[in-house]
């Protein structure tokens, strides 16, 4: 309310909690007195909320709406929707997440979720993609989707792969075939599949590679790669291309890559090279200076992350998206992730357990721990309903954080989180670090 009491006057005002002088939400004038902030429908928010810093390009906008320290809450426009950030995407590699139909997905909350350039480019091919209407109408999927180009297989199929400086040959694990993706065919697959985001080519070394020529080498390559992309990506106007920082675990590389990178002036700028296995007091202090140099108006998104305590600490470093195969792939294995932590359903003590799984999801809510052990160890509905409870889970756990940096109680929310994911008091040191930080 302006000091003169009428809310004609000053239409927008910036509080702070002067106990909290971290905190920053910039407030239409005129709340309703008891309006919580908390509340379900995020999307009532956009009528209250003025963006902090604003970006727009033809097929992305970017609003950050409130901040704690690092920490973002921020409203992500894509052709297909809406997205709050921070946010999990889960990963569909294939047009479709394990075991779950879009609906399915849909209902769990998400409104991004992934698919992959190489594995959709081999099988069923750009091509049949593009003509069933591209990939939305292909899995029936109305919300957003992010493609990953390719790169990381680099890694996962590293065996099967030969990199060169035109592109990446792999040799297919499904009938042995030969495919070449280069930045060019990584750009026209990803046109045909018509993701909202599509991911740069880049050269990716495992960050436990203790070779600094490679480092180098695939540094510079990523830069030669995303001028490629740039060049032969066709459809700018309705598909966003984000590009990878590379640099592995060396400051003067990262720095060098992130300042390359933001003369691009791209829509949007992912961390990649990291989540693989690298030292995590060394992982941590990666994402906080790439989110340090990348550009306060833009989107950064940390590629492989979806461990609870990852995406809280990430998220108070400044990142706004991550994505990660896990909570789907566990779900498959019979674990269920749950505030107390890590539940694997399938060990005998769950036999006869009467108590619900998690009030947090729909399947917590109507099933026992009993009888989804039952299910977990020998029926696939029991690998369907852990993978639906593992994501909405995700997405409810991102939600409250995300509520509690508008609100200016992200410290209580990291404290209390804390707190039942590590009831002895023994914190990870470097998460302990990385959070002071």
């Amino acid at each position: 309310r302006g000091s003169d009491g009428d809310f004609g006057f000053r239409d927008y005002m910036r509080r702070y909690d002067p106990k909290n002088p971290n905190h920053e939400v910039c407030v239409k004038a005129g709340i309703p007195e008891g309006w919580d902030r908390n509340q379900q429908d995020e999307d009532a928010l956009n009528l209250i909320l003025k963006p902090l810093t604003e970006h727009k390009s033809p097929a992305l906008g970017f609003q950050v709406t409130a901040r704690w320290n690092g920490a973002r809450a921020s409203r992500l426009t894509l052709p297909h929707g809406l997205v709050h950030t921070p946010v999990f995407m889960p990963v569909g590699t294939q047009g479709t997440i394990k075991g779950l139909t879009s609906e399915q997905i849909q209902n769990c909350g998400c409104r991004l979720i992934l698919s992959n350039t190489y594995h959709l480019g081999n099988r069923p091919g750009g091509e049949v993609v593009e003509k069933m209407g591209g990939i939305h109408t292909f899995m029936n999927w109305k919300g957003n989707l992010l493609t990953d180009s390719g790169g990381f297989q680099m890694v996962s199929l590293l065996k099967l792969a030969k990199i060169t400086e035109q592109g990446v040959l792999f040799q297919s694990p499904v009938n042995g075939s030969e495919m070449l993706l280069t930045p060019e065919k990584s750009m026209e697959i990803q046109n045909q599949i018509g993701a909202d985001i599509m991911m740069a080519l880049d050269d990716v070394c495992p960050s436990t590679c203790g070779d600094i020529k490679r480092f180098e080498e695939a540094t510079h390559r990523t830069l030669r790669w995303i001028d490629r992309c740039i060049k032969a990506h066709k459809k700018p106007h309705i598909q966003n291309l984000y590009g990878i920082v590379q640099g592995g675990l060396d400051a003067k590389l990262r720095e060098f890559c992130l300042d390359e990178m933001i003369k691009r002036d791209l829509p949007g700028y992912a961390i990649g090279g990291l989540a693989g296995g690298e030292d995590k007091a060394l992982f941590w202090r990666v994402v906080k200076q790439c989110c340090d140099r990348l550009p306060q108006h833009k989107p950064r998104y940390l590629m492989g992350v979806g461990y609870t305590l990852d995406l809280v600490v990430c998220s108070a470093l400044g990142c706004d998206q991550f994505d990660c195969v896990y909570p789907a792939r566990t779900a498959r294995f019979g674990t269920a992730m749950t505030r107390e932590g890590q539940l694997k359903l399938r060990k005998k003590k769950y036999k006869g357990d009467t108590r619900l799984l998690d009030t947090s999801t729909a399947v917590g809510r109507k099933f026992t721990r009993g009888y989804l052990h039952e299910l977990a160890t020998r029926e696939a509905t029991g690998s369907q309903l852990l993978t639906m409870h593992n994501i909405e889970f995700l997405q409810n756990f991102m939600k409250d954080l995300r509520s509690s940096i508008r609100n200016g109680t992200f410290p209580n929310f990291v404290r209390e989180y804390m707190r039942e994911e590590f009831p002895s008091g023994d914190y990870p040191n470097w998460a302990v670090e990385a959070l002071r930080a």
